[in-house]
């Protein structure tokens, strides 16, 4: 008969409760510590960021535009007058000469303004010839009257002379040759009278010819002007050089006054057209050196004139290039430029992190190259450029640090790089 050991069960018992409390233990002690290492740390290959290193030494401030090349010369050519398009001559991109015809332009109207005007000129002209002759037979009349006068005045006066012989020897009565004395009198007023008359109407004659003149050379002008406007159907380029735009227009096509029609510009001479955002336009002044890059060549230049208003956000600055054009270079070629606004010595520098904004705080990455661990740390931003940021505190020379933007980890304090 087999006797129940009691002692055996007891030993599993506790062995039991042994290994329970043992691993109740090791999990506190498990929680413990994952409780202190905290959340996993995010993991971003090295690949997909942008790490650079905090430099010392000169920093260049830069402003960046876009931008295009367009002609120092150029002239737009319009319609003078409403009107069709007859013949189209020339398009765009062939060179061209001063009196070179583009295009021929027709309206009848003009035409017929032409012809009234020249009509008006030709009556105006006859109109002066024939008030001149007329006032010229007037004068002579005049003069005639006025010679009467004093052909008659000066046999009076002989008459009178002869007669005081005559009245001292009592040949003649006394009464007759005072009648005598008296006529002559008349008449030599007579004879002023008709000199002032001559004097007044050789003065009359001008005005009256003056306006008739006038008059004629109202109807030149309307004439040049009638004669500008027929001209104008033949749009010629005026000057020497390529079409560089013309308005899509075609034969048979209306026009209005004003329309234009045509653009024409000497190709050999160019400038570059920046438009700068207007917040960093305070920045740019006059004689600034500039570099032009084309996409086929870098091209020197300064700034020869700022745009004193601001277009769509931005400002209009004209850069003289100083150096030969790459080849390809044409009017409306798309560049972008880089403006030098002033030069930074012994300075910490750092590539531009996303959102930088000069003068302000941001918060960077700082990686550790021998753990990979990236921890975030505030840094003050100085001076801004295209492509760098003067750092003021935060950051030491030779710190790493990830510019590419990290707002997926802004609830992360440090990121593990592989």
């Amino acid at each position: 008969m087999d006797v129940a050991n009691t002692t055996l069960k007891t030993r599993k018992r506790r062995r039991l409760r042994w290994m329970i409390g043992a691993g109740a233990c090791a999990a506190a002690v498990l929680a413990v510590v994952l409780w202190r290492l905290g959340p996993a740390l995010p993991t971003v290959q090295r690949a997909s960021v942008w790490i650079d290193t905090v430099k010392h030494g000169p920093m260049l401030r830069e402003v960046r535009a876009t931008g295009t090349l367009v002609p120092l010369e150029s002239r737009w050519l319009a319609a003078a007058t409403p009107a069709q398009v007859e013949k189209i001559l020339v398009w765009p991109g062939a060179r061209v000469k001063p009196d070179t015809v583009l295009m021929r332009l027709g309206n009848p109207e003009v035409e017929d303004r032409l012809r009234n005007a020249q009509a008006q000129v030709a009556a105006a002209r006859a109109q002066v010839a024939a008030k001149r002759a007329q006032l010229h037979s007037q004068l002579l009349d005049t003069r005639a009257q006025e010679a009467d006068a004093q052909a008659a005045y000066a046999s009076a006066r002989v008459k009178a002379a002869a007669d005081a012989k005559a009245i001292r020897q009592q040949l003649i009565p006394r009464v007759e040759y005072q009648q005598e004395l008296i006529a002559l009198k008349q008449l030599k007023y007579r004879v002023d009278i008709d000199t002032q008359r001559v004097v007044a109407f050789a003065g009359a004659m001008q005005a009256q010819l003056a306006a008739a003149t006038a008059d004629l050379n109202q109807q030149r002008s309307n004439l040049v002007l009638r004669q500008r406007q027929a001209d104008a159907l033949v749009v010629r380029a005026g000057i020497s050089g390529v079409l560089l735009q013309q308005v899509p227009v075609q034969e048979g096509q209306q026009v209005a006054a004003g329309a234009n029609l045509a653009r024409v510009a000497r190709p050999d001479v160019l400038i570059a057209r920046l438009q700068v955002p207007e917040v960093q336009a305070k920045d740019v002044a006059l004689g600034m050196p500039v570099t032009v890059d084309t996409y086929n060549g870098l091209v020197q230049g300064t700034v020869s004139r700022i745009d004193p208003a601001v277009t769509d956000g931005s400002v209009r600055v004209d850069v003289h290039l100083s150096s030969p054009l790459p080849p390809g270079a044409r009017p409306d070629l798309s560049v972008d430029g880089r403006i030098l606004v002033a030069r930074l010595a012994h300075v910490l520098s750092v590539g531009r992190p996303a959102q930088a904004k000069a003068h302000g705080d941001i918060s960077l990455f700082r990686l550790d190259p021998a753990s990979g661990i990236a921890t975030r740390v505030p840094v003050r931003i100085g001076a801004v450029s295209v492509d760098r940021v003067q750092v003021l505190h935060g950051l030491k020379a030779g710190d790493q640090v990830i510019l590419s933007d990290t707002s997926q980890w802004d609830g992360y304090d440090r990121i593990r790089v592989e």
